[in-house]
């Protein structure tokens, strides 16, 4: 893993946030997305553990962040896929921080509804990982970070999408915030049997999910450290299967 990095291969790290209705109203104390309280809400924690670690190895600094479930001003549709900053064509925020300050804007200026769709951001960062395959070579490596406080409503095609993406360089960390039922959600980290739906099946294991209640109340870095546990394993299997060196050794000199 270390080889592809120190050879220039970036991992990009990409937020998904979900705004549902199942989360709380934002204003009650209660939600899983208040901002009031002195210790800050568990979406924020997930983000800041994660990206504290990530952003070392992401030079530009700078991080799609994506939201689903919520309606949006003006016309109040419901989106299943929105930039946090508010910039549809540059969802790009600058640094951890801008992640967190976007999100704080957006969870005053959207209404929280549903359902929990998770596939339209899951097919949309694979459409980032398909472009750097075309690249042929261990250049950009995907990482989404998706957040949730339930189980996916859209279960069978996320399921789809994760097969899609098995194939590409991403690997995808789910964080289970709250107190619901996430044993469907055990489901998607296939760590015994690989995902499959019907006749389909992923070419290896890219999920890896959390509850954060199990992180409650130790440091942050624990919880960064499970989750991104299976990531170098991930980046470096998917390089070599595709017997693609690192970058430092295609351009090394000979002798």
């Amino acid at each position: 893993f270390l080889e592809y990095i120190q050879g220039g291969c970036l991992l990009n790290f990409v937020v998904g946030v979900d705004f549902t209705g199942s989360n709380g109203d934002p204003r009650d104390p209660s939600s899983l997305h208040y901002l009031g309280h002195a210790t800050p809400n568990q979406y924020t924690q997930a983000i800041t553990a994660v990206g504290n670690v990530i952003q070392d190895y992401d030079s530009d600094q700078l991080y799609p962040a994506f939201g689903f479930g919520a309606r949006l001003p003006p016309t109040w549709q419901v989106s299943h896929q929105f930039s946090l900053n508010g910039n549809p064509s540059e969802p790009d925020c600058h640094g951890i921080q801008g992640i967190l300050g976007a999100y704080q804007q957006c969870i005053n200026s959207v209404q929280l509804y549903g359902p929990t769709n998770a596939s339209p951001i899951v097919g949309n960062v694979a459409k980032m990982a398909r472009e750097a395959l075309h690249q042929q070579q261990a250049k950009d490596y995907y990482i989404l970070l998706l957040i949730t406080d339930g189980i996916l409503t859209d279960m069978d095609q996320t399921i789809h999408m994760i097969i899609e993406a098995s194939e590409l360089p991403m690997s995808i960390i789910i964080v289970g915030v709250g107190n619901a039922d996430f044993s469907d959600m055990e489901r998607l980290d296939a760590d015994d049997a690989l995902l499959s739906i019907g006749n389909r099946k992923a070419k290896r294991d890219i999920v890896q999910f959390v509850p954060f209640r199990d992180f409650k109340n130790v440091p942050a870095s624990k919880l960064a450290a499970e989750v991104l546990e299976e990531v170098p394993h991930q980046l470096a299997g998917f390089y070599n299967d595709l017997n693609y060196v690192p970058l430092n050794f295609i351009n090394a000199p000979y002798g």
